[in-house]
């Protein structure tokens, strides 16, 4: 029987994996020292929190994450002709005694039995639309296409100088990237406008990590983006986590299998609600695998970590998607179960 992380492995390249895939079994996040000293991880109930960019944020009980606040006070960027006005990068020098203790955390992971992987995020889009608001972006893509590309161009320069700073200091094998580029029915920018803002400065971002020892680069977008795809794949993400439903995740497998792999088609309203039961997270579940092969494909919740709003409904899937592997393959639960995290110990 193969480890976790070795099935993962093989389900992404397409190789001989053994069973299905147990959603973050094989994937541990770790953290660096910017998102730790930033005001980047809020907990269910803080509000208000200015950010190291200056972005208030808040974080309410019973959804995923934390949002922007974009009442019209609080909004960073209040002129895109001007956005170097309000706009300042956070600086990433760090005394390497700092860098040496998260290098600490990564060494004490058994890179045997699961991939490291660096959390990142937001990214160029969500960052983008934190500064701004999400109306006032989406029109700045239209009316100022300029202004939001020299942004885009200094958030990518920041971005790279952090890869080079964990790459070179923490030796991750993965990085787990959060970007969200649609709404649960499509994408926020029509493919050519999408691939004309992100796509080479994601392919020299995710480049960067490639060639300094990165093996995977998984991209998190819990969202419609199949007509982005193709986007995807010349970014350089090997990945797609969060691909919900809505997607067709089958036809996309059998449609870009080899050139990438999905992460998802559980969605959080089919299974993560007030009132869940056991018994519809097992239907869920059924469905999800009877439709996708072991291969280019990752059953899991779709939210952006491990982990659900309510709790338990995260465990029921993983011992789902465990029976079902008994039943169907004859294997047992993988070496890695231990790197099952609790939502709250990660954010």
């Amino acid at each position: 029987m193969l480890t976790a992380k070795e099935n993962m492995r093989e389900a992404i390249l397409g190789g001989n994996p053994d069973r299905y895939v147990n959603q973050y079994d094989a994937l541990y996040l770790m953290f660096h020292p910017f998102i730790m000293n930033s005001n980047a991880l809020l907990a269910p109930g803080q509000e208000n929190v200015v950010n190291a960019w200056g972005v208030t944020m808040s974080f309410p009980k019973n959804v995923p994450g934390a949002f922007p606040v974009h009442t019209p006070e609080k909004i960073l960027v209040k002129d895109i002709e001007h956005w170097q006005d309000y706009v300042k990068a956070p600086s990433l020098k760090f005394p390497q005694e700092v860098w040496d203790t998260f290098k600490a955390q990564y060494d004490e992971v058994d890179g045997t039995k699961a991939y490291k992987a660096t959390f990142v995020a937001p990214g160029l889009f969500e960052q983008t639309h934190h500064f701004c608001s999400m109306t006032e972006a989406l029109a700045f893509y239209m009316t100022n296409p300029d202004e939001m590309k020299d942004l885009i161009k200094y958030l990518t320069d920041w971005e790279l100088e952090l890869a080079e700073g964990i790459c070179s200091n923490l030796h991750p094998d993965a990085i787990f990237h959060h970007d969200d580029w649609g709404s649960g029915t499509n994408s926020f920018l029509r493919p050519s406008m999408f691939e004309d803002f992100f796509v080479e400065p994601y392919k020299e971002i995710y480049k960067y990590y490639h060639d300094h020892g990165v093996e995977f680069i998984f991209h998190h977008s819990d969202s419609y983006g199949a007509n982005l795809v193709p986007a995807m794949i010349e970014m350089g993400i090997d990945v797609w986590q969060g691909c919900m439903e809505i997607n067709n995740i089958p036809e996309l497998i059998k449609q870009y299998g080899g050139k990438i792999s999905f992460m998802g088609n559980i969605d959080n309203k089919s299974v993560d609600f007030e009132g869940w039961t056991k018994e519809n997270c097992r239907k869920v579940v059924e469905r999800a695998l009877d439709t996708c092969p072991t291969k280019y494909y990752i059953p899991c919740i779709v939210q952006g970590g491990p982990g659900s709003v309510y709790k338990g409904v995260y465990a029921e899937l993983s011992d789902a998607i465990d029976d079902y592997n008994e039943k169907k393959f004859g294997t047992k639960k993988a070496e890695a179960d231990t790197m099952r995290l609790p939502r709250q110990d990660l954010f």
